[in-house]
């Protein structure tokens, strides 16, 4: 270890203080934040907390003073950035994943309505507040805008861990969401011409960025209909998940970078790309892998807004703060509620959603840096601008559990926002294990009889033939849970697996019957040994394909010899029972 250190020291290798700063990030993840977990503190409440605590305004403040404090805090919170907003990114993307390009479509009318209404209307009052306050009308405004902004990545996580960003109150919350994205790059030019103190053309910078962003969006398109699922489909049949995982990361950094380069948001570019992966059958395969690091990276990030909270200022001027704070959610949520009303959905629908926007966003703090950085808003507006934006974050997750509180005795199905049929919308489906020669003439006759089937093979080759006969198919290993949960094993039907590797199915047995004990399974053996070995995994119905061989083949020589039809039927039925018995 101090061979470690020595060589960092020498410029070559990370910092001491760089490596000391990430063990006290994986302490607070895999100690402090379970323990307030533990205490029923909300996670992203935790994480945030654990920043607060960590950060250069508590523990690094006291450093001063303590010299080894320093080894309990955080030395360096901007380092983490690039990797907090990796975090953002994969929880955009996966999100994206869960829709469709038909959803968003369906979402336009709460995109442009609600998400317009919102924005502007609470942005104009809170300007008004500040010119009340003494604040010039192009400050005002800015603070006005950065302020009406939500928290896409705190609002989503909320509902994701109440298992409600499917739901209609999570597309009516995420269409808002969306269109305050897209509303950054036009926020971030006005505060750019707002610090040249001159006349210009604004507007045809406006449409200049607008046409860059269709760009954009064009392009990210193009790749994703024209050579997204070829790539991946080269990437698993040359190298499994290592490849396809770098591949998943080229896709969401990449489109992300577009979209950047094109003055809108990174998160926007991760969403786009999210919904193409999703047309394709690789679609639960990126879920699975990137669902681990989404949850680590987004904890870093939570972290790193606890961590720009001044805490010294926050003293200083508390009680105007808290006012601030107070008139602030109630404004949002007055506004938000009135614009989901009208464009989204009923009552209990807007006022949960309404709840979940009333708090300001992490663009607040870009917002703020940039307008600081170019003269335009000085240093006192901003940290306090700052201050009522991280405080009002941290209220997200407890305003979230309130409105479900208030909303769950009137809930009622937005009809406006017709859910798709989607994995996680299935019930009562046949979950079939393996897609190959088997599984297909399995699949076909139960398609004969309308059954609802969601075939899950790890070859893509085979979930294509499964699309095109137009069956829900995704790739993925039903040996493990993450893939049986996505595809709704808590209300299937049943089981059928078909695939030819014995160990794998003993594997598919144990881990379904894991998560569902008493989910019926029908499993495939090749003889009476992989029969018995089936059976005691737990597996209702086992067909020993060796013996159905046999005797189908028996058969076929009675009927040859001339015995009747009859004759043959009992003869081969008393011949299955004594194999049977056997086995």
């Amino acid at each position: 270890m101090e061979q470690i250190i020595d060589h960092a020291a020498n410029g070559h290798g990370p910092s001491p203080s760089l490596i000391k700063d990430l063990l006290v990030f994986l302490i607070a993840t895999g100690i402090l934040v379970p323990a307030m977990r533990w205490l029923k503190v909300p996670t992203v409440i935790a994480f945030m907390l654990a920043g607060i605590a960590l950060g250069p305004f508590a523990l690094g403040l006291l450093a001063r003073d303590y010299p080894v404090l320093e080894f309990f805090s955080i030395s360096s919170p901007e380092a983490a950035m690039p990797f907090a907003e990796l975090g953002v990114l994969f929880l955009l993307f996966l999100l994206g994943v869960e829709f469709s390009f038909e959803r968003l479509w369906a979402l336009r009318r709460v995109v442009l309505g609600a998400g317009g209404t919102q924005v502007m209307v609470s942005a104009a009052l809170i300007a008004g507040a500040g010119i009340g306050f003494g604040l010039e009308l192009p400050v005002a405004m800015i603070v006005g805008f950065a302020l009406a902004l939500s928290s896409t990545a705190i609002v989503m996580q909320v509902l994701i861990e109440g298992k409600r960003a499917a739901k209609p109150v999570g597309r009516a919350t995420l269409g808002v969401l969306l269109f305050q994205d897209i509303m950054v790059a036009p926020i971030l030019i006005f505060a750019g011409f707002a610090a040249m103190k001159a006349e210009a053309n604004m507007a045809g910078v406006l449409m200049d960025a607008l046409f860059r962003g269709l760009i954009a969006i064009g392009v990210i398109f193009l790749i994703g209909r024209f050579a997204l699922g070829r790539v991946f489909r080269l990437a698993a049949a040359s190298g499994g998940r290592d490849f396809l995982m770098a591949l998943t990361l080229l896709t969401v950094v990449g489109a992300a970078a577009i979209t950047y380069s094109a003055g809108l948001s990174l998160a926007l570019g991760a969403f786009l790309a999210g919904l193409l992966v999703g047309e394709t059958e690789f679609k639960h395969q990126t879920e699975v892998d990137l669902e681990p690091f989404k949850g680590l990276l987004l904890g870093l990030f939570f972290m790193t807004v606890g961590m720009s909270l001044n805490l010294p200022s926050i003293e200083d001027n508390i009680v105007w703060i808290l006012g601030a704070l107070a008139a602030l959610i109630a404004g949002k949520f007055l506004i938000a509620y009135a614009a989901c009303r009208f464009f989204a959905g009923k009552h209990p629908l807007s006022l949960e959603a309404a709840m979940l926007l009333a708090p300001a966003g992490e663009f607040a703090f870009v917002i703020l840096t940039a307008a600081q950085t170019s003269g335009v808003v000085n240093v006192e507006t901003a940290t306090f601008a700052g201050a009522v934006a991280g405080l009002s974050m941290m209220t997200t997750p407890l305003l979230g559990q309130l409105a479900r509180r208030l909303a769950a005795p009137k809930v009622a199905v937005n009809e406006e926002l017709p859910p798709q049929m989607e994995a996680r919308d299935l019930s009562d489906h046949v979950i079939l294990a393996g897609y190959g020669r088997v599984g297909q003439s399995v699949a076909r006759l139960l398609a004969q009889e309308e059954a609802a089937i969601l075939a899950l093979d790890r070859e893509p080759d085979k979930i294509r033939l499964a699309r095109n006969a137009g069956l829900h198919a995704y790739v993925g290993d039903a040996a493990r849970a993450e893939f049986l949960s996505a595809a709704s094993i808590e209300r299937a039907a049943m089981m059928i697996i078909t695939v030819d590797d014995a160990a794998r199915a003993e594997a598919m047995v144990a881990c379904a019957l894991s998560i569902r004990p008493d989910l019926t399974i029908i499993a495939r053996a090749h003889d009476g040994e992989h029969m018995v070995r089936l059976t005691s995994a737990g597996a209702g119905h086992v067909v020993p394909e060796a013996i159905e061989s046999g005797l189908q083949m028996v058969q076929i020589a009675l009927e040859v010899f001339g015995y009747d039809t009859e004759t043959v039927r009992d003869r081969i039925a008393q011949a299955r029972d004594e194999e049977y018995r056997k086995a």
